[in-house]
């Protein structure tokens, strides 16, 4: 994956280092790789999500294992090597704990998804994978990337209406051995959820703005603050020396500006 800007393209691969959930992630789910391939088809019976287990003798515990196996090397590299591009910057926008609630919802809603449209048994992180990217795409709608072997840069937006698009075809067509409708439910439930934690706002990038323009608020106000106590500071060395009716008109709308600036900030306080 490559990022490009307006004024230049910078070819790099990747986000750079890896944080602690992608981290952890990764490690659990390369673990339990090993332990497939030590188990064999007795560890997919109990940690995949089958439907009938699930519904007939409540393996519940299976709408979160099946996030953790893979079909084989490939499948398993191409999923964690996905989480890795996309997972970094969403965890390092959002930290660790919300980054990985988020990503077990989506695997969870992606596993349910699957077994409204199928009743085969699924395996793989592609579905909590795919709310990711969806996360990605709504925080950094506008950024640029290409994905070999495709010749061209896109926009993060478009890359997800082609992917959303590819899984819709291919889960109606019920093309090859790939679970196409649990993408397109962590894709689904990824954004509900998103909306709904941080606001049914189409841009989360406005969303954030809005934020820094609010901080740049207080800032100033807290500016005028320390400013106004080095006035109030020096009228008030003038009234020792001199008196209270030496002070100016100017003098006098900053103490009465003062007091109601700080009084309501002592009623702030004690709220």
């Amino acid at each position: 994956m490559s990022v490009s800007s307006r004024s230049q393209i910078q070819f790099r691969f990747g986000p750079g280092t890896i944080t602690p959930g992608v981290k952890y992630l990764i490690i659990a789910n390369a673990g339990a790789f090993v332990l497939q391939l030590l188990f064999g088809e007795k560890f997919v019976f109990f940690f995949g999500l089958h439907p009938a287990l699930l519904w007939h003798r409540f393996f519940v515990w299976q709408l979160v294992t099946y996030l953790f196996l893979h079909g084989g090397f490939l499948h398993i590299f191409f999923n964690m090597l996905m989480l890795w591009l996309f997972g970094v910057d969403v965890e390092q926008r959002w930290g660790t704990k919300e980054f990985l609630r988020y990503y077990l919802v989506c695997g969870v809603g992606a596993g349910l998804f699957h077994l409204i449209f199928h009743s085969s048994a699924v395996i793989g992180a592609s579905g909590a994978i795919y709310g990711v990217l969806i996360a990605f795409v709504l925080l950094y709608p506008d950024r640029k990337l290409f994905f070999f072997p495709f010749p061209i840069f896109l926009k993060a937006k478009y890359w997800a209406l082609i992917f959303v698009g590819i899984s819709l075809l291919f889960g109606i067509s019920g093309g090859g051995n790939i679970a196409h409708f649990a993408h397109l439910g962590g894709m689904a439930i990824g954004f509900i959820y998103f909306k709904i934690r941080f606001g049914w706002r189409w841009n989360y990038y406005f969303y954030q703005k809005k934020a820094e323009r609010e901080a740049k608020k207080q800032v100033k106000k807290e500016i005028h603050r320390q400013k106004l106590r080095l006035q109030v500071d020096a009228i008030l060395d003038k009234i020792t020396e001199q008196g209270y009716e030496s002070l100016n008109d100017r003098e006098i709308r900053i103490l009465k500006e003062a007091s109601k600036i700080f009084s309501g900030s002592e009623n702030e306080i004690k709220s």
